[in-house]
């Protein structure tokens, strides 16, 4: 499942869980808190350039450098996310503040 593919997924389980919570709350203020959240959240996962991103968190503010070759030359495994604990615990931090706040908005 490529970009579009997982893009599609998790726009799918975003109306899904804006149904539950409109559901559950009856709170058309609660439900677009959700969309918009949750599409912060999918665009700050899926849209980010994880090229440039893929690098040690020291490399972050150098530019990156041109690629090499055409397209079709690139390994394809280039693009897949590498674990660095810096970014990973950022990421967290921050997505896990948000889903609070967004838990606490939703059950008040």
């Amino acid at each position: 499942m490529g970009r579009d593919g997982a893009l599609q997924a998790c726009l799918v389980a975003l109306a899904a869980v804006v149904i539950v919570v409109g559901a559950w709350t009856f709170s058309f203020k609660k439900m677009m808190a959700t969309y918009f959240l949750g599409l912060l959240g999918i665009g700050g996962i899926l849209l980010p350039d994880w090229e440039f991103f893929d690098r040690d968190f020291s490399q972050w503010f150098t530019p990156l450098p041109a690629r090499r070759g055409t397209h079709s030359n690139v390994d394809p495994d280039a693009f897949r996310f590498k674990f660095y604990p810096v970014r990973v615990a950022v990421i967290a931090i921050i997505y896990g503040f948000g889903l609070y706040k967004w838990w606490m908005f939703v059950i008040s």
